[in-house]
């Protein structure tokens, strides 16, 4: 529920909306911005009115909906009528679009099936297992960590299996559903980004491909893979989380929420909403404790996925099984092999007798159910994309920074444009189609080095998704992480922040001359060291010692 003193803060804030809108209707500025098709730095306002909204109410759903109102007000020259009417088309529109309906069918469907899975008993028969090699929040941490890393096939399949599968042991050692959501968050693209068969290969080699000028005989593959090394955000993020697992060191927010899940044992701060809902799911009185209740429906999904993205990007006609990957429309693939792995979970907890059809259908949408109001913040932040295309929002923000690139400043230049345009826009498959068209060919004109390019803008666009509360997939990690949404992202920025800046030095770097190689060295060791100055600073003005775990039991005692 919204309190009292946000609804005053979203009727002045709508009211300041109104005057600016009827401000641009009695100037005639809207009109004369429409029909050039760029709306200058208006064109910003949907974005920054989001997010601020965002940090002030701490309720993404109205901030996005008003944010999408002012947009589309902002396109009609300050009609409020036109602005309610274009409003409702886009809702409508982002909803029908083949996509993202596919995108809203997998949500339901994989939450449905995992709170099928906890019915079964499989997910208890799992953490039970796990839980005797984890006796403690380090390896906890670890664990999720590491499975981050395993599930690479999708980074929206990696947030619904890691979120779910490891709530119940995070839960166990009292580690905060903001630390969680971001362990979640800060694997799932990053690994998906890079890894060598994913769903996110195929649409970033296919902008490679697209982009390329004439005359250019190189294959896109061939760069797409020589970009990796140098996918800094990427790589530095996943390592980040892996060194804040092991040496149990948080800082700025984060710490703070930490220290609060250990010594009350509370997981999400007292005002906060979390996105899948405060109950756990439900087991069924004659769950059979059996792992084969948890893999055999999550090893099908996975397995599924290939076979099925390999079908759909040609099969044995294709090239080889990475163009075939490359091809594929991997959404509807993962979906098809979610529903497949759902009716086979099914058919095996009938046949075990665990509980009546009817039941386990009950079960089914006690998952499901979970997922509803973090759908429709989806579908207001693809509304919100839709809006800032017509504006002009992410055109607007490479052109005002474009007269600045040169071979040496071109990566870490666009790196910081393609993070603008997807904190702007909440999306990093958004922001890859719009700056790699550019940079590609500016990088071919002005002599840059193209996989250093390329890895800038791709790795750039998570970084940015990271910190966008806007962003599908941030959205998704704070859902199935059990996570308050802006908490989530608020703890989330410190760290994708300190990671970028060490992405944008080795970028200098880079830009420099100096081999990738030595560029991950001293990344590598950047990290480690700010995680140690950052936590230590931290804990200093806290009044907290390191390691967590012993200040808090001497607290208690």
């Amino acid at each position: 529920m919204i309190k009292k003193n946000n609804f005053n803060r979203i009727f002045i804030i709508i009211f300041f909306v109104i005057m600016i809108t009827l401000f641009l209707s009695l100037t005639g500025w809207a009109v004369e911005e429409e029909s050039t098709g760029n709306f200058g730095f208006w064109s910003l306002v949907p974005p920054i009115l989001a997010i601020t909204l965002c940090m002030i109410l701490r309720e993404a759903l109205i901030s996005l909906f008003i944010a999408v109102w002012a947009g589309a007000t902002i396109l009609h020259n300050g009609n409020l009528w036109a602005g309610v009417n274009t409003t409702a088309s886009t809702l409508v529109s982002s909803v029908a679009d083949s996509w993202n309906a596919s995108i809203i069918l997998f949500f339901f469907v994989v939450g449905g099936l995992m709170g099928m899975i906890f019915f079964s008993g499989g997910g208890q028969a799992f953490l039970e297992s796990l839980a005797k090699k984890a006796h403690n929040s380090k390896m906890a941490q670890i664990f999720s960590w590491l499975g981050g890393i395993v599930i690479f096939i999708d980074d929206y399949a990696n947030s619904a299996f890691i979120g779910n599968l490891f709530r119940p042991l995070s839960d166990k050692y009292h580690i905060s559903r903001e630390k969680l959501a971001y362990i979640v968050d800060s694997t799932a693209a990053p690994v998906s980004s890079i890894f060598l068969i994913s769903t996110w290969i195929g649409y970033q080699v296919g902008l490679i491909g697209d982009s390329l000028p004439e005359g250019i005989e190189l294959s896109p593959y061939f760069l797409w893979l020589n970009s990796i090394p140098y996918s800094f955000y990427s790589i530095f993020a996943i390592i980040m989380v892996g060194v804040i697992a092991y040496t149990g060191r948080d800082f700025g927010p984060m710490l703070k929420a930490e220290y609060r899940a250990r010594t009350t044992h509370e997981l999400w701060a007292k005002d906060s909403r979390p996105l899948a809902g405060t109950s756990e799911l439900k087991v069924a009185p004659k769950a059979s404790l059996k792992a084969t209740n948890l893999w055999v429906p999550i090893i099908l999904l996975v397995l599924l996925s290939f076979y099925f993205m390999w079908a759909t990007g040609g099969g044995s006609e294709a090239e080889s099984f990475s163009q075939a990957i490359s091809d594929a429309d991997s959404m509807f693939a993962i979906l098809l092999a979610t529903l497949i792995a759902f009716i086979v979970a099914m058919i095996m907890y009938i046949v075990q007798k665990i509980a009546t059809v009817a039941e386990i259908m009950d079960s089914f949408m006690n998952g499901a159910r979970m997922m509803v109001y973090a759908t429709l913040i989806l579908i207001t932040a693809w509304s919100i994309g839709s809006i800032c295309d017509e504006l002009g929002t992410a055109p607007y923000i490479v052109g005002a920074l474009g007269s600045y690139l040169s071979p040496v400043m071109l990566p870490i230049l666009t790196f910081i444009i393609s993070a603008l345009i997807a904190i702007s826009t909440g999306t990093s498959w958004g922001t890859m189609a719009i700056v790699t068209p550019i940079v590609i060919p500016l990088g071919v004109s002005v002599g840059a080095v193209l996989p250093i390019v390329i890895s800038s803008v791709l790795t750039g666009a998570v970084m940015g998704d990271h910190c966008s509360p806007i962003s599908d997939t941030t959205v998704m990690s704070s859902t199935f992480a059990g996570s308050d949404h802006i908490d989530h992202v608020r703890t989330q920025i410190p760290y994708a922040i300190t990671v970028a800046l060490i992405a944008a030095f080795c970028y200098i770097l880079a830009g420099l001359g100096v081999p990738v190689i030595i560029d991950l060295i001293v990344g590598f060791a950047l990290v480690y060291l700010a995680v140690y100055l950052l936590s230590s600073i931290s804990a200093n003005q806290l009044g907290i010692k390191f390691p967590l775990e012993e200040f808090v039991e001497k607290e208690s005692e």
